[in-house]
């Protein structure tokens, strides 16, 4: 308990603290963002260039194959060249995939420049979560990290919201400019894939206004630098000392190789039981709401409008549920929140099965549907999402929490590219109901792992966590 006796018995500052957090979390609206905005061009883009459903899946997908090549590189990048490089790089890859994608003039190279897009996503997914986990205090860095989730969440509502607006603008505005015609009304997909370009040139101006990470910095032997940063941080020049010596001492106790470090007995039982979280939490069936939602309404009998419409409420409900989650996460405690919510998705995720299989039988009206899909986000806003990256942030020592975080940060972008890529062949060829039948069953798992496996983080410091894997994890 000495580590958490130091925490809590000097204050931070909270503003600053905070400060960071949302400068490094604009990265997660970028990711929310570019992820969600597809789900409104797919009906069009599918149209435009005459996909069927497999290369329709591949549009989707794309992109995460991108954020796998992204995430396989980030932790590295982050490890060498600091977070906040890293951050700047993902930025500048942002403003290169919204600007391509609106002026491509192909398929070919719309897929280039979504990958490259997706590039920027895996990168930020790993560092932005990284940066805010090694500035926050371990009494509110649950509630920082979620910051990221939040924003994640802003970025999507955004997306729903630029797509909607997009979609009746196309309808009736009338504009001189043959350009503006183009992209806002004859393909207006491409206004809706270039609107990315705000949020990514505001995220690379703000990360010039942050330091890099204390922790990152005192790895690399800049301490001086280091203190600079935390006596900013602290509210005492004893508690930033203090915060100074454990992490130092945490890292002199380590073995200087990442990768026999990283294969030493418990760190890799930590780094299999991240990567089982990731990747489970994938077929549980969020991402596939949050693409293909309009797609799934449309089977539903609702029409294009209305089908994004009703995308717009869940990307509100994910929103405000995240906000609910960012004050109880450090309260109730990340286990908790996994097993209501993952509850919660199992009962929503079956009564939509019931809703395709019998909801005309029984007389269920779309209203029936809407219903469990909002409850269906809101458990999953409040449990799995909010949890996912204050879990994998945390979870790893000092010297390789970056290519720890890369390889479950991997895993998870594979288990979501499969998701995006398979989620129009699952409904064809298994039907709406047996695919969110296959959600509920995929939720089984994910509870028992977190159930036997993960620990309860919630108020220790990483060092804690760091010394729990290495002493319980064998």
């Amino acid at each position: 308990m000495l580590y958490f006796n130091i925490m809590t018995r000097h204050d931070t500052r909270p503003g600053y603290e905070i400060f960071l957090s949302i400068v490094a979390a604009i990265g997660g609206i970028l990711f929310g963002y570019d992820t969600a905005v597809i789900s409104g061009t797919i009906s069009s883009v599918t149209t435009r260039f005459g996909l069927d459903t497999l290369e329709q899946g591949w549009y989707v997908g794309c992109a995460l194959i991108g954020s796998i090549a992204g995430v396989s590189v980030a932790g590295i990048m982050s490890d060498k060249a600091g977070r906040k490089r890293t951050m700047l790089a993902a930025a500048i890859l942002f403003c290169i995939s919204a600007a391509g994608c609106a002026l491509c003039s192909n398929f070919f190279q719309l897929v280039v420049f979504r990958i490259i897009g997706g590039v920027g996503i895996g990168i930020v997914s790993i560092v932005s979560p990284i940066y805010i986990s090694e500035v926050a205090s371990a009494g509110r860095r649950g509630t920082l990290v979620s910051c990221y989730q939040l924003a994640i969440t802003v970025g999507f509502l955004l997306a729903y919201l630029v797509n909607y607006r997009i979609l009746d603008m196309s309808r009736t505005a009338e504009f001189s400019s043959g350009f503006l015609t183009t992209m806002l009304v004859d393909e207006y997909w491409r206004g809706m894939l270039g609107s990315g370009t705000v949020p990514a040139l505001l995220f690379f101006f703000v990360i010039f206004l942050i330091p890099e990470s204390p922790r990152w910095m005192i790895v690399h032997g800049r301490g001086a630098e280091a203190m600079k940063v935390l006596n900013c941080i602290y509210a005492s020049q004893t508690g930033a000392e203090e915060q100074f010596r454990v992490t130092e001492s945490s890292i002199a106790s380590e073995v200087r190789s990442e990768w026999k470090s990283l294969l030493s007995p418990g760190i890799m039982k930590a780094v299999i039981i991240g990567c089982a979280i990731a990747i489970l939490g994938q077929f549980m069936g969020v991402n596939a709401v949050l693409y293909y939602g309009p797609e799934i309404f449309g089977k539903a009998g609702l029409g294009g409008e209305d089908a994004l419409f009703s995308q717009v409420l869940v990307g509100a409900v994910n929103m405000l549920t995240t906000v609910i989650a960012l004050f109880i996460i450090d309260k109730v405690g990340r286990k908790q929140l996994v097993y209501w919510g993952v509850s919660g998705m199992i009962f929503s995720l079956l009564m939509i099965g019931i809703y395709f299989l019998k909801g005309h039988s029984l007389g269920l009206g779309n209203g029936f549907l809407l219903a469990f899909f909002l409850l269906y986000v809101f458990c999953c806003a409040i449990s799995i999402s909010a949890v996912v990256f204050v879990l994998l942030s945390e979870m790893y020592p000092n010297s390789v929490r970056g290519i720890a975080m890369s390889i479950a940060g991997t895993a998870l972008w594979i288990g979501t590219y499969l998701i995006g890529q398979l989620t129009p062949w699952l409904l064809e060829s298994l039907t709406p109901a047996g695919t969110f039948f296959l959600f509920a069953a995929m939720c089984v798992p994910y509870m028992i792992i977190m159930w036997k496996a993960v620990p309860e983080t919630t108020g220790k410091t990483l060092e804690e966590i760091e010394n729990y894997w290495k002493e319980n994890g064998k």
